[in-house]
């Protein structure tokens, strides 16, 4: 190392980081995880669960 005495070690440039993703390209993940959307699939979800027990056990 290049220091003379009462110096510190220069320090290490960071690596660049790679730019993220852009706000818009989120994916279906994210879509998921909104709490309307996942009320209306467990409605929907519930339905089908309630007609095929209907379909199954009462018909």
């Amino acid at each position: 190392m290049n220091t003379t005495r009462g110096q510190a070690p220069a320090p290490a440039a960071n690596p660049p980081t790679p730019p993220g993703p852009a706000p818009e390209a989120r994916g279906c993940l994210f879509a998921l995880s909104q709490p309307p959307l996942m009320i209306f699939l467990g409605v929907i979800g519930c339905l089908l669960l309630a007609a095929a027990v209907h379909d199954l056990f009462l018909l």
